[in-house]
């Protein structure tokens, strides 16, 4: 079982099969990216931070960092975002096209550096 996994074992059971699935989203498309626990976050690591993702109380919390947030703002406008932040509620599915997007975009930043 790898770090990540083992975080998604703690959180509440309703909550663990979005986890699993935000995990197995972006491991498929980055498998080059190393995974950890920073900020006490699943974190994908690839030349820097690549994305974030966390249980919140009442949210499922992904961090893309802002330059993500601010090149995907028009499609995120139905979700709660701050400056780094994506709030996706409890009671809707992921936006897993979405989610690949900005994977995607982080991974080229990232790689550009």
């Amino acid at each position: 079982m790898t770090l990540i996994e083992d975080y998604i074992s703690t959180i509440p059971e309703d909550r663990q099969a979005k986890l699993q699935q935000l995990y197995t989203t972006i491991k498929l498309l980055v498998p080059q990216a190393t995974e950890k626990m920073s900020y006490g976050m699943p974190t994908f690591y690839l030349n820097g931070n690549l994305v974030h993702f966390a249980n919140a109380k009442n949210h499922i919390g992904f961090y893309p960092t802002p330059s993500a947030i601010e090149t995907f703002k028009h499609e995120l406008k139905d979700f709660k975002t701050s400056k780094g932040a994506i709030q996706f509620p409890l009671d809707r599915e992921l936006p897993i096209d979405l989610i690949k997007k900005i994977v995607l975009f982080r991974a080229e930043e990232n790689t550009e550096k």
